[in-house]
């Protein structure tokens, strides 16, 4: 079975899309999601959070961790960070859509995404 471990840049990223939104620094963000100011620091190092640093990040972000794990001979450095972990902060934060149209957004952009990947 091949290693699986956390993807820290695409982490990092989803919570610099969600800290820029909200214009906040980087210690207050860490105070909103409830995680110490350090380890948002060690994530934009490239160190691996602990367990439950990872999970609160992922509740708050409101993503499926699944979205941050990284396979065993997929990791790639010149790779982008993956889109839908970057918007879907951006697409949560707006007042202006519900739940259900934010849902419904993930749904096409993710579609959209397969598509291109497959023509590419």
């Amino acid at each position: 079975m091949a290693k699986t471990t956390i993807n820290t840049a695409a982490l990092y990223s989803a919570l610099d899309a969600a800290r820029q939104e909200r214009q906040l620094s980087w210690r207050a963000l860490a105070g909103e999601v409830g995680v110490s100011p350090s380890l948002l620091s060690r994530l934009g190092n490239g160190l691996k959070p602990d367990t439950d640093g990872f999970a609160t990040i992922i509740a708050w972000l409101r993503l499926p961790a699944e979205d941050f794990f990284e396979h065993e001979g997929q990791h790639d450095d010149s790779r982008e960070p993956d889109l839908m972990a970057q918007l879907a902060p951006l697409l949560r934060a707006r007042k202006d859509l519900s739940e259900t149209d934010v849902k419904y957004l993930q749904q096409v952009i993710g579609a959209t995404i397969e598509r291109a990947r497959a023509q590419g």
